[in-house]
């Protein structure tokens, strides 16, 4: 991986359950990777895509979507591509209880629990039953492993929860090619999938991504309906049109290794608490890659209404179009492979507490 400047978009407004205000350095434990289906697109990534407005806000228009967002709040969409379990070893069925599998066995360190929901009007691709397509996977953090492709079996119910006995695992793909930067909105690994054919009406595309170099695991939940489609995405805002990625770019060499991540700063958004008038945040920047980072800033804009008062552990600057920008302190410059480190801030709101777009992390 080529070692100049580069930046890594991190999807607008991200949680973590391991930030720590007031830390120079958080826990030496691995940082981990992330990654969902983006065609056929995953429940949250699609409600993700669904929810995001200009402000900063999640608004969904989905029914599913919003009842997902209201049950298991807004912290899971925002961090859509880590539905994982750390532990799972590409162990499946017996491990994985079965209605558990669009939450990663509810393992992951977010709340995907209401993304297992037994209902009909979750976003849905559609797609001609017997075709090739090409998937696409976010590679969020790049890492080698085996993508396994399961589909339901014909006679499931999109009123059903989906078990270990209703899949039938139609491919495995072992370090498919990759296009887009690693961390980025679009980045993704890419594959020809050729459908089952003689099929017709609802089902789901469920995939585990088991990495080689960690026990963890990845689980993606997309629903789909062979109708004929080729890739129409509905149900949700902007809808009925194209799916969110092209899916249209032909793939190289499947044997061609992925990219390694090395170098690879991710930040991860968290609001601490809020209070009437203005919140508490703190960001966590992750180095994903297999070398030390050295020196980092993070950029982003605020939400409307929202500005930043004061940040530790970092020093701020501020552009003439609202972006803010936290560099790295001279204790805290160093960053080790799959480490990260911490910033935290202070902002005035109006009740918007996250930022427009997407959320970036430069390196020299």
């Amino acid at each position: 991986m080529a070692r100049h400047s580069r930046l890594l978009s991190v999807a607008a407004a991200f949680a973590t359950l391991l930030a720590a205000l007031g830390l120079t350095l958080l826990g030496q434990g691995r940082a981990e990777a992330h990654g969902v289906a983006m065609m056929p697109g995953s429940r949250t990534y699609l409600c993700y895509q669904d929810g995001r407005t200009a402000t900063g806000s999640l608004d969904p228009t989905n029914p599913a979507c919003r009842a997902a967002l209201a049950k298991s709040g807004a912290t899971p969409l925002y961090n859509w591509f880590a539905v994982l379990d750390s532990n799972a070893g590409g162990r499946g069925a017996g491990y994985v209880p079965d209605g558990t599998l669009c939450s990663a066995g509810d393992r992951s360190p977010y709340d995907f629990s209401a993304y297992n929901a037994a209902r009909n009007d979750w976003p849905r691709t559609h797609l001609t039953s017997g075709s090739t397509m090409q998937l696409q996977y976010s590679n969020w953090a790049a890492h080698p492993g085996d993508f396994r492709v399961y589909v339901t079996k014909p006679g499931w119910s999109s009123s059903s929860q989906v078990r270990w006995a209703d899949l039938d695992l139609i491919q495995t793909v072992s370090n498919p090619p990759q296009q887009g930067s690693p961390g980025t909105d679009g980045g993704h690994y890419y594959w020809n999938l050729t459908l089952p054919s003689g099929r017709s009406g609802d089902a789901l595309i469920f995939i585990q991504w088991v990495r080689s170099d960690s026990q963890e695991n990845f689980f993606s939940c997309s629903d789909i309906a062979f109708d004929g489609g080729h890739g129409e995405v509905t149900g949700m805002r902007g809808s009925p049109g194209t799916p969110p990625t092209d899916p249209g770019t032909p793939p190289t060499d499947p044997s061609t290794p992925p990219d390694s991540g090395n170098g690879a700063c991710m930040a991860v958004y968290n609001v601490d608490s809020s209070w009437n008038g203005g919140f508490q945040g703190s960001v966590e920047v992750m180095n994903h890659g297999t070398a030390p980072l050295n020196g980092w800033s993070v950029s982003w804009k605020p939400g409307t209404g929202t500005q930043v008062s004061s940040v530790w552990n970092g020093s701020l600057s501020k552009a003439g179009d609202g972006t803010i920008t936290v560099k790295n302190a001279d204790y805290n410059r160093t960053i080790q492979a799959n480490g990260s480190v911490t910033f935290g801030f202070t902002a005035t709101s109006t009740g918007n507490n996250y930022p427009v777009g997407s959320v970036g992390c430069l390196t020299p």
